[in-house]
């Protein structure tokens, strides 16, 4: 008897995935392999930058007001009576009439509150002494940047769940940060289920395809940030892929299946599901592609049965399972970002499910786009290597057309 299933919202399926609640772990890595991992903790400012007040140029340092009166027919004539270079220290009291040659970078000298930049000048010798001549006026705190300017100590810096890269490293530098906090990476274990399929170095058989849900779903958990252990292939025989799937759960934090989870005579995992002991969240979605999505929770972790479809299965992904992961990098904000765009093909025909159809958005003249990327049909895999968006189409009583204003779903690093 073939299994009856109530789809449930797609809104209602991500909620009941993120109320497990997966916890993040925390590990220290050296900053020279922080880059693309994840902040486990804010990061902030133990102390000011600048530290000191410096010059912003090279050129001289002086008191200001005694360029208070300057011009060129009343220039002021400065004695340089020292020479600092950045990482030095003036340790002179300087005159009225006297100035600093200082580079840029370098401590403002404490009796000096300006600089004056080197082209501004003009540079002699008297008696071997150097001095600089000043025709015009120059302002407190001129060519200054001051302590704090920059970052003031106790500022955080970069927030918990940041994605770190080059610019945040230099901070991290900044700061003293050996040892870097960073979020540990999930692991998950995928399975490809399904005894048609052939790996990738596997010549072509008659009746036969080659495995590219679980090479492209490993790619998708890279991208999240998790790392990805491949199991390998599950052929359509129960006890077999019980035991298989059983094993793997001690090893990972995660489980990704692809294919196996409809109701047709081969499809095993809702029986395996039911032999673990796993508490099935849900098993249909009001959704195209994907409606048989099917996500289980069992001892603390989560099973995720993705279509076998290749559209189906990477949607079922970006929607359900890419969150879940960025929750245990502490991401404040763990689903994709959104944009309102306008849609630029029609969609006339009518389906009580919501819609996500694989799309290429693009601006002109700051409007945002959206259209498809390809045939649009779950088991077309070239629309997804074009698609740099999800548009979202909800479903209705009525299609929809070219003009119409829809939500797209911006996918990550899709973007040219």
């Amino acid at each position: 008897m073939v299994e009856r299933r109530t789809p449930i919202a797609v809104e209602e399926a991500v909620k009941k995935v993120m109320d497990c609640k997966l916890a993040g772990k925390t590990e220290y890595v050296s900053i020279f392999d922080s880059s693309d991992r994840f902040l486990a903790e804010d990061i902030k400012a133990d102390h000011d930058i600048p530290r000191f007040d410096r010059s912003a140029y090279d050129g001289y340092a002086f008191l200001s007001k005694a360029s208070a009166c300057c011009t060129e027919e009343n220039p002021l004539i400065l004695e340089v009576i020292d020479e600092i270079g950045a990482g030095y220290v003036c340790k002179k009291n300087i005159g009225k009439n006297e100035a600093v040659r200082i580079m840029t970078g370098a401590m403002l000298p404490k009796d000096c509150d300006a600089v004056v930049m080197l082209e501004d000048v003009a540079e002699s010798s008297v008696d071997g002494k150097p001095y600089i001549t000043v025709t015009k006026q120059v302002q407190m705190g001129e060519n200054i940047s001051y302590k704090g300017e920059d970052v003031q100590e106790g500022e955080v810096l970069v927030q918990k769940g940041t994605k770190i890269n080059p610019g945040i490293v230099a901070l991290l530098a900044t700061f003293g940060y050996e040892q870097v906090p960073v979020a540990k990476k999930p692991k998950i274990g995928v399975f490809a289920t399904g005894s048609e399929l052939l790996e990738v170095n596997e010549p072509l058989e008659e009746g036969k395809i080659r495995n590219s849900n679980a090479y492209m779903v490993m790619a998708q958990i890279k991208q999240a940030g998790a790392e990805a252990v491949y199991f390998g292939k599950l052929a359509d025989i129960l006890e077999d892929s019980y035991e298989a799937i059983k094993e793997s759960l001690n090893a990972v934090d995660i489980l990704v299946t692809t294919g196996g989870v409809s109701v047709g005579d081969f499809d095993l995992l809702p029986v395996i599901y039911q032999k673990l002991g796993a508490e099935v969240l849900f098993n249909k979605i009001a959704m195209r592609p994907g409606s048989v999505t099917t996500v289980a929770s069992l001892d603390g972790k989560l099973l995720f049965g993705l279509s076998g479809n290749p559209s189906a299965c990477f949607v079922g992904f970006e929607l359900f399972a890419r969150p879940i992961v960025r929750t245990m990098l502490f991401a404040e904000k763990p689903h994709l970002p959104t944009a309102t765009a306008i849609l630029t093909a029609d969609f006339l025909t009518s389906n009580a499910f919501t819609r996500f159809i694989r799309s290429r958005t693009f601006l002109d003249e700051d409007v945002l786009y959206t259209g498809p990327s390809g045939t649009d049909k779950s088991h077309i895999v070239s629309s997804l290597s074009h698609a740099n968006a999800l548009t979202v189409l909800p479903g209705g009583q009525t299609g929809y057309k070219a003009g119409d204003r829809v939500q797209v779903i911006m996918l990550e690093g899709n973007v040219n």
